[in-house]
């Protein structure tokens, strides 16, 4: 990696495209595709811990998810089952802290328990926190951290004028880890499919045509080098230079 650009980021974010189609065009399932999904999370979990990026958030399972084929929609929580009964451990390991971001409440009990379970026993991870988003929606996330400080307002701890952008995100899921830097889709597809709405207002975009079960850490890297060669101005002027 050029170590004559600027910084890596603090934080990667990815929406995981591409598994359904990566298993029919080689010929099998769509669950299979899935499965290869997890070892391309595997080689990217490795190679992050590598750079020493501290915050790595993935879109597992959105709440519009819910509308695929029943057949698919329980398969992938078995798959979800699979992983976190013989993943957690490696993770603990290697230092990572798991974070689930989402409704796990909508969960069944014995899924939303597992889940659970993955988040306490890894969480003194320090190397890495890596952000499950399960059952997740970034308008819903926006219209829950709405709906707790009305509640907030309606109790008498809070002035509706005192509520500002800070405050906002304090009620967001998770206000403990910041904003991403970076975020990657595969697939080829160019949309935020109801992901992180609020975080990602400055988060640098980038897309790619590759499915995911085939990424790998060269795809991980040239993502990173394209972050690395972009101005980031958060809204403001940059001086060019003569």
């Amino acid at each position: 990696m050029d170590h004559s650009k600027g910084r890596l980021p603090r934080h990667i974010a990815i929406i995981m495209d591409g598994n359904g189609r990566w298993g029919l065009r080689h010929g099998k399932s769509r669950i299979e595709g899935h499965r290869q999904a997890v070892n391309a999370i595997e080689r990217v979990v490795d190679r992050v811990l590598e750079l020493g990026i501290p915050y790595l958030t993935l879109y597992c399972f959105s709440e519009d998810n819910l509308n695929r084929p029943l057949d698919e929609v329980s398969q992938l929580f078995s798959l979800f089952e699979e992983v976190l009964s013989t993943k957690v451990d490696k993770l603990r390991e290697q230092g990572v802290r798991l974070v689930v971001s989402g409704k796990l409440y909508s969960l069944a009990p014995e899924l939303a328990e597992l889940f659970r379970s993955a988040e306490e026993a890894t969480k003194e991870g320090n190397r890495l926190t890596l952000v499950l988003a399960v059952m997740y929606s970034g308008r819903e996330e926006i219209v829950e951290a709405a709906r707790r400080l009305a509640t907030r307002c309606m109790l008498g701890e809070i002035e509706p004028e005192e509520i500002n952008r800070e405050l906002f995100a304090r009620h967001l899921y998770h206000p403990e880890i910041p904003d991403p830097d970076l975020l990657i889709r595969s697939s080829g597809e160019k949309r935020l499919s109801d992901f992180l709405l609020w975080q990602l207002a400055y988060t640098e975009l980038i897309f790619t045509d590759t499915l995911w079960p085939d990424f790998d850490r060269k795809e991980i890297d040239a993502a990173i080098e394209e972050y690395r060669a972009r101005e980031r101005r958060f809204g403001r002027v940059v001086a060019e230079s003569k």
